[in-house]
């Protein structure tokens, strides 16, 4: 592990060095330096910028702003200024009658646009509007102003607005202001769409869940079927899946205003990635369930481990994925910080030491299979019964049914005494006979213990009992067997009646068992000489003993 980290950290370090470092010689001094390029403020950089800028300001009402979104002259004066304010204004109009605009996701992001539209490389299709009974492109064009490259509203497109102006005074007007606003536009068309949304979504919930109630009630097993727990893992999320597209259809030309069909089929993008990651962690369970099932019910316990750690992983990439989307969706550069972890790499792989040799150790644990979900072991001073192999740690319940949490960077390398996995059990007593019994009686009860054993179906051929020592209180007859079966609760079953017929048929020939006992014996000649000397030691005490001298 140390000799991996230290091979990565060399190898960030290698590719992190830059070339002017590693040959300061050919450094030239007089290397011009890079131009720093100020973003857009209006954030023209990407169709998918420009769009969201043009929106914003159009929510907003704020038509000068707007205008800036268009390949028009710079104003100057204020007659070419409110001629631009127009067309903005116009285009709004048309946009709400009946115009739309590209769902946010389907916009590129990239500074270059799309590059296998068809289309010159400094022109993107972002939308349509209906103009005399055709339907037009509104196109953006590329071109720079302020020594930047930008995106704006073709002039193309804008001639076919001012024509549209000329002919049709009305589209030039400003959207109606009387009706109540919200967040720049008519709080009519948010309650339209909102409750479209939510009328196709509610009845394909309750259609989905007619459907699993049925056919809970036409399979007879719906925990093994593998069709019913597909329909109910799917259905749910994927009521919500079409009702997003049924969403996405609709409203893209409800006669809505712009504004509104815009900001929440941005956002519909999100709810199509968490019922998309719905879809599939419900999906993934389900799978993983039914196949544990089958594998418990073969007794292949092996597999459900590995069954646990992949559906870990899955799941893990699927939240991933959908996090950097919903990301993707607020116009948060993900690639970027991507790229960072490289510049990082070096503090990841220092930081994560313990978390990558945990993950080293998950998958030793689970392609060694010293222990499996279920599982009765020995790690350490922990006694208990696995219940979970996790990616990180591995949880054990205990007798006093705590749960004991062991990295798996630390289990895999300690002794691990697994009960579960004993093919027999051992069986040897020590049968303790009172030191009273004759010779005769001993050898009675031996044989009495090996006709036991040889009853017995469910003893190993190999089994014995012999009178194994003579002790301070017994003669000990030891027993040494195996019973040949792999249930724990089985075996104490056969323990309990080999040791109650051994007893009864011990007890029924009249023989004892010792127990822990002390004797005591008493000798006369011991007693008095005891006594002589007691009294021989009582007349030296009463005799008078000499003054002594004193000292001065």
């Amino acid at each position: 592990m140390r000799f991996f980290l230290f091979f990565l950290i060399s190898l960030q370090l290698a590719l992190a060095t830059p070339a002017g470092f590693a040959a300061p010689a050919e450094k030239k001094a007089d290397a011009p330096a890079a131009a720093v390029v100020q973003p857009d403020p209006l954030g023209r950089e990407t169709p998918r910028s420009m769009v969201s800028g043009l929106i914003g300001a159009l929510a907003e009402l704020d038509y000068d702003r707007a205008a800036m979104y268009f390949d028009l002259p710079a104003a100057s004066s204020t007659r070419q200024r409110m001629a631009a304010i127009g067309q903005a204004r116009a285009f709004h109009a048309l946009l709400d009658d009946g115009g739309s605009l590209r769902p946010f996701a389907a916009l590129s992001n990239e500074a270059t646009g799309k590059l296998d539209d068809d289309l010159p490389l400094d022109q993107e299709e972002i939308g349509e509007f209906t103009l005399a009974g055709k339907t037009l492109p509104v196109l953006l064009t590329r071109g720079q102003e302020g020594g930047q490259p930008v995106w704006r509203i073709s002039k193309e497109t804008l001639a076919r607005i001012a024509a549209a102006t000329r002919r049709e005074p009305a589209a030039q007007q400003q959207p109606a202001e009387e009706e109540f606003m919200l967040a720049g536009a008519p709080v009519k068309d948010w309650a339209i769409l909102l409750g479209l949304g939510i009328m196709v979504f509610g009845g394909l919930w309750m259609l989905s869940a007619l459907i699993v109630a049925a056919l809970r009630r036409l399979v007879a097993d719906p925990a093994a079927n593998g069709i019913y727990r597909f329909a109910e893992a799917a259905l749910p999320p994927l009521s919500l899946v079409i009702a997003v597209l049924v969403f996405y259809n609709w409203a893209d030309r409800a006669p809505v205003a712009i504004v509104a069909r815009q900001t929440l089929l941005r956002y519909a993008g999100i709810v199509t990635v968490i019922a998309v990651v719905w879809f599939g962690l419900r999906l993934v369970d389900a799978i993983a369930e039914l196949a544990i099932t089958r594998m418990q019910r073969h007794g292949r316990r092996q597999i459900v481990s590995v069954i646990t750690l992949l559906r870990r992983t899955v799941k893990f990439l699927l939240l991933t994925l959908s996090g950097i989307g919903i990301l993707d969706t607020f116009g948060i550069d993900v690639t970027t910080g991507i790229a960072a972890l490289g510049i990082g790499g070096i503090a990841l792989a220092l930081g994560a030491q313990k978390t990558v040799e945990n993950l080293v150790g998950s998958v030793t644990v689970i392609a060694d299979r010293p222990l499996q979900v279920g599982d009765f072991i020995k790690v350490g001073t922990v006694v208990g019964t696995v219940e979970d192999v996790g990616i990180r740690s591995t949880r054990i319940r205990t007798g006093e049914r705590t749960v004991v949490t062991i990295p798996n960077g630390d289990l895999s390398a300690r002794q691990i005494e697994n009960y579960a996995d004993r093919d027999r059990f051992l069986f040897n007593p020590v049968i303790a006979v009172g030191h009273g019994t004759s010779s005769a009686k001993l050898k009675e009860a031996i044989a009495i213990v090996q006709g036991v054993l040889a009853e017995q179906r469910n003893l190993a051929d190999d089994w014995r009992a012999r009178l194994g020592s003579i002790g301070e209180r017994s003669f000990n007859i030891d027993v040494h067997a195996y019973i040949d079966v792999r249930e724990f609760d089985t075996q104490v079953i056969i323990r309990e009646e080999l040791l109650l017929t051994i007893y009864e048929r011990l007890e029924a020939a009249g023989i004892g068992l010792a127990f822990p006992s002390q004797t005591i014996v008493f000798s006369p000649a011991a007693g008095t000489a005891a006594n002589e000397l007691q009294a021989a030691d009582a007349g030296v005490d009463d005799a008078p003993r000499p003054a002594r001298a004193a000292v001065r």
